[in-house]
């Protein structure tokens, strides 16, 4: 049992400890009393007037972003889907047979990096889907070993049921392939009465590669025996993504102005920058004209704003607050509100992306960057505009602010 001493003690701290509390309480009362003129002081108490200014330049920021990493997925989508090239150069004599073993011998004896393995092929079109609309893909006729390393040379881990077996009209698919296309094990993949997938059979999905590149195969036989013109292409791996990238610009070089064509990933790339050049350049004019817009609407928000604070403004003047701390206050209130509206408008939207590419990208293995750097840069021209338009509206409001006429209602 404890003694009358101890219950004594323990009462006597529970009194200090409420004592020192009632005194950080009292304490921080007076701080907020002498603290009128902190930029939270009036947001906080006024909650009702700065929450929609913030969610005004938040609703902006998403609106840009979201356009914008939306556009960007495009572009995007067509790396990723052509993304499998980054590991080959193709090169074809563009329906000449007989020169594909010179085109190999040369690549093979003036080479910049050192070959490991040249597959030759055979290459059948077919058809994916994306956000925009069809795209063009091909399927990729190749023997059994050369199925082996390409499904190895695209990352694969797995496959889910087995290879093609030699001349059978049977075919394997990448994971995002059998996504994009609905496809499972025993599904139609080319068939003769699809004009855009076309082949002279039905051609069965036997296996799916666990991996996120993009591609297609069946076996090189068949396509010899049922596709015409017979002429076969070539894969040309180096050993590594450096040397390959090599490879590439060395190889389109060299062949340059004659009648082989060359597929590399740097073109694809190259391609797609400038097919979109054009509509980014229209969607930075329209973007530029939503920022104007959002900007002159935060501006006389901003003036409205603070044209119903005159009161407050006045009365601090009148018992003695300067000119100039009272535009700090200002300034540092609207750059509170902005900087909070933009950065919770940056929150919003990279969530609102992770749900759109979880519920309408991912389960047509669509693609879409909710990392897009690109669409967050263009949302800081907002804050910006909008808080040089607020500071000249706040300097042009106290620049002939008479205190006196406030205190006597001259002004209200």
């Amino acid at each position: 049992m404890r003694s009358s001493s101890d219950t004594e003690g323990t009462s006597e701290t529970d009194n200090r400890n409420a004592k020192d509390a009632q005194s950080e309480v009292q304490l921080s009362r007076k701080r907020r009393v002498l603290r009128p003129l902190a930029p939270s002081t009036y947001l906080l108490r006024n909650a009702g007037k700065t929450i929609p200014l913030t969610a005004v330049i938040v609703l902006a920021v998403m609106l840009v972003s979201g356009i914008i990493a939306m556009i960007d997925s495009i572009p995007y989508s067509i790396r990723i889907v052509y993304r499998y090239a980054k590991e080959e150069t193709g090169i074809t004599p563009r329906g000449d047979p007989s020169l594909l073993p010179q085109l190999v011998s040369t690549i093979k004896e003036h080479s910049p990096v050192r070959i490991e393995r040249i597959i030759i092929c055979r290459a059948s079109s077919a058809i994916v889907r994306s956000i925009v609309g069809k795209w063009p893909f091909v399927m990729l006729g190749l023997t059994q070993d050369d199925m082996r390393y390409y499904a190895a040379r695209q990352g694969c881990g797995r496959v889910i049921g087995r290879y093609p077996n030699p001349g059978a009209p049977e075919a394997i698919v990448s994971r995002p392939v059998a996504k994009n296309l609905g496809l499972k094990i025993g599904s139609t993949v080319l068939k003769p009465d699809d004009i855009e997938n076309y082949a002279p059979d039905k051609i069965k999905v036997v296996g799916i590669a666990e991996t996120d590149r993009w591609f297609m195969i069946d076996s090189i036989e068949y396509q010899r025996d049922n596709y015409f013109p017979p002429v076969d292409d070539a894969l040309i791996f180096a050993h590594n993504s450096v040397d390959q990238n090599k490879l590439d610009h060395w190889t389109v070089k060299k062949f340059k102005g004659q009648r082989p064509l060359v597929f590399a990933y740097f073109q694809i790339e190259q391609n797609t920058r400038e097919m979109f050049a054009t509509l980014y350049l229209i969607l930075n004019v329209v973007i530029s004209a939503l920022a104007l817009v959002i900007t002159f609407m935060m501006g006389m928000l901003m003036n409205i704003y603070q044209s119903q604070r005159l009161v407050e403004f006045g009365l601090l003047q009148a018992i003695g607050y300067t000119k100039h701390q009272l535009l700090r206050r200002v300034l540092l209130e609207s750059v509170s509100v902005i900087a909070l509206g933009w950065l919770l408008g940056l929150i919003l939207t990279f969530g609102l992306l992770n749900l759109a590419s979880k519920v309408l990208m991912e389960p047509k293995a669509y693609s879409l960057d909710v990392f897009d750097v690109q669409a967050y840069c263009y949302t800081i021209p907002i804050p910006l505009s909008i808080l040089i338009v607020a500071t000249f509206t706040v300097i042009l409001r106290f620049r002939k602010f008479d205190p006196v006429g406030v205190v006597e209602r001259r002004l209200v």
